[in-house]
């Protein structure tokens, strides 16, 4: 069983809504954007569930629009939060188009490939081009791993248990059904 554009559509829809939502329940705490990153669940999780091209979408259009209601993530950020969440929708969407056999290894792979890049293109990004000449490895491995280590647990534990949980209610397709 496939989904439909019309359902991935939908269901990218839903995913930058949440772009826009959830983040909102986290900046009441100082920092915790850094922290648990919110605006990274609902990209990954549409990278993964709609393939590339939505998550793609997903990743653009959610940051944009949550800059454009609510003026986070802020100017400064944006454009590398546009890389960095562009490049997670995408990688987890073709890193999905591998099949080892168990879903929890293809989430996995997925999830890692995905995070890996999105932080590797966006620290290039800013190195290169947004922050050229004042960005540096420490800031970059600070603020991409150590800073927000709380939010990779949390997308590691959490995602894969979202996908198996919507496979088991089955509101999008089992990847490796039991027929």
């Amino acid at each position: 069983m496939k989904m439909s554009n019309v359902k991935k559509s939908i269901l990218t829809a839903v995913c930058i809504a949440l772009c826009v939502v959830l983040p909102q329940a986290f900046h009441a705490i100082p920092n915790a954007g850094a922290v648990y990153l919110p605006m990274h669940i609902p990209v990954l999780l549409c990278g993964l569930i709609c393939g590339a091209p939505y998550g793609l979408l997903c990743g653009l259009a959610g940051p944009a629009l949550s800059h454009l209601f609510t003026g986070m993530p802020p100017v400064g950020m944006l454009p590398s939060m546009l890389v960095e969440c562009a490049v997670y929708g995408l990688a987890a969407g073709l890193m999905m188009k591998l099949k080892t056999g168990r879903l929890y290894g293809d989430l996995y792979l997925s999830l890692i490939v995905a995070m890996l890049a999105g932080r590797v293109l966006s620290g290039i990004a800013k190195a290169l081009i947004f922050s050229a000449g004042e960005y540096s490895m420490a800031l970059w491995i600070t603020g991409s791993f150590v800073t927000s280590l709380p939010g990779i647990i949390i997308q590691l534990i959490l995602i894969p248990t979202v996908v198996f949980a919507l496979m088991k209610a089955r509101l999008i397709p089992e990847r490796y059904p039991k027929d």
